[in-house]
């Protein structure tokens, strides 16, 4: 970290930049401290695992066992089915394990902000430290578990079903989206974190109650029953979009709706580079709150 540390030195005004953010500023940054964010994201996931008898499997088990509760639950109490248009292929743990790899890496990422400037404040007192880039730190290491529960849900599907059609190469275009919606919660709730301890008990209620509003258990037409403006409503939830779209292009067979995903995309982005101004923004009075 010293070398790094060392070579910033003599950069730090174009850190903090005196007019603003720029634009581009969270693929800039992203890209002039690859090497720090993989070298912090690599020992936060080896340091996750360490000293654990199953090691790295216990990114395979948690999901799975959630997958098994919910699957008995609702599957198999309530007797739920999920409607599969013609042409698609799947079955209803299948689909809700596609939405439960989406909502653990949410949950796992939103969880930790609150905590996360806390702690690591030895980084905060350093003036030459990016400390912009421990958000992406956090969501890559959380990205780890989402790719293994991919591999394996993908390889579950060639097993039972087959291989999938040409449509699952956009499941990269479709989560993309919601990995950069994301990381503008890491900062804001990050920042937010800083002053206001209690944050991280109320994210706890609303992340409890978020899979319940949104179509993960169940289909998106089920919410119909509340009417349409209830049904709109579920849109605002961030997992919605996403959640809906990877089951159209990995079971269903369909390409999915480029406007409602531009209009999910632009509004990610922005939602984004907000964060990150507002991180920035409060930046300046961490050092004197930790």
């Amino acid at each position: 970290m010293s070398s790094y540390s060392t070579s910033i030195q003599g950069d730090a005004n174009v850190r903090a930049p005196r007019w603003g953010v720029s634009p581009w500023a969270i693929f800039a940054t992203a890209w002039r401290d690859r090497s720090l964010i993989y070298q912090l994201a690599k020992r936060e996931v080896e340091s996750r695992y360490r000293g654990s008898m199953l090691g790295i499997v216990w990114s395979l088990l948690v999901p799975l066992f959630m997958l098994g509760v919910y699957t008995l639950v609702f599957g198999g109490f309530f007797h739920n089915t999920w409607p599969i248009p013609p042409g698609g292929r799947g079955s209803f743990f299948l689909i809700l394990f596609m939405g439960l790899i989406l909502l653990n890496f949410f949950s796992e990422c939103v969880s930790r902000a609150p905590t996360l400037l806390m702690s690591n404040v030895s980084y905060i007192k350093r003036v030459v430290f990016p400390v912009e880039t421990l958000a992406f730190v956090l969501a890559l290491s959380a990205m780890f578990d989402l790719i293994v529960s991919i591999v394996v849900l993908i390889s579950i599907f060639v097993v039972m079903l087959g291989l999938p059609t040409w449509q699952v190469i956009m499941l990269p275009v479709v989560v993309a989206p919601f990995l950069l919606l994301t990381l503008g919660m890491i900062w804001f709730i990050s920042s937010l974190g800083v002053y206001l301890r209690d944050l991280r008990q109320i994210i706890g209620v609303i992340l409890t109650a978020l899979p319940f509003l949104c179509p993960l258990f169940y289909p998106f037409e089920a919410f119909g029953r509340f009417g349409s403006a209830f049904k709109q409503l579920i849109f605002l939830n961030p997992l919605t979009v996403p959640v809906v779209q990877s089951r159209q292009v990995l079971f269903f067979n369909q390409v999915p709706s480029w406007k409602l995903w531009l209009a999910y995309t632009v509004a990610s982005y922005l939602f984004a580079y907000a964060g990150l101004v507002w991180f920035k923004y409060s930046q300046k009075g961490f050092a004197d709150v930790v």
